[in-house]
């Protein structure tokens, strides 16, 4: 498992992404981890909440929870390869918050991003490996969205926690 061993060359690595990109997006379509967690997560709440799921708007006109919902899979396929790939270099740990402000953050955080992929209707992996390849504006705007977000949010994180 020499693979494992070493960092593969950022520029290798990136161009077989993009080989790999386009054939997912010629013989599938286009892949957003946003739907299939969102699938996910609608399928969670509809086990929870039963029928009283209907009552909320998103999930009849946005995703009915299905499923048979395709890029759920991959969503699956992308952890689990991520996990064992990080099993197998030897670089997985598990690291908890120590202080109940860290777990706070930590959830705001979530939520506002959860928040942000609903409204833009794309995530943040289909957007740097997909519209912004494809020299999209709205990728180059939600790349710029997301580099903002995650500087202040790690100056707020910084700051809460030193003080």
């Amino acid at each position: 498992m020499e693979l494992f061993k070493k960092t593969l060359d950022p520029v290798f690595a990136l161009a077989v992404i993009a080989v790999l990109d386009i054939f997912l997006f010629l013989t599938i379509g286009a892949w957003t981890v946003g739907g299939g967690e969102t699938m996910m997560t609608g399928l969670i709440a509809q086990g929870i909440l039963g029928d009283d799921l209907k009552r909320l708007p998103f999930w009849n006109l946005v995703f009915e929870p299905q499923w048979d919902y395709w890029k759920m899979y991959i969503s699956f396929g992308m952890f689990f390869g991520a996990f064992i790939g990080a099993v197998v270099s030897k670089e997985f740990y598990l690291r908890f918050p120590r202080r109940v402000s860290e777990w706070a953050l930590i959830t705001l955080g979530g939520l506002l991003m959860g928040v942000g992929i609903r409204l833009a209707f794309v995530c943040n992996v289909s957007t740097f490996f997909g519209l912004t390849p494809e020299m999209n504006l709205g990728g180059y705007l939600a790349v710029s969205g997301i580099v903002a977000g995650a500087w202040a949010g790690s100056l707020i994180y910084k700051k809460i926690l030193e003080g």
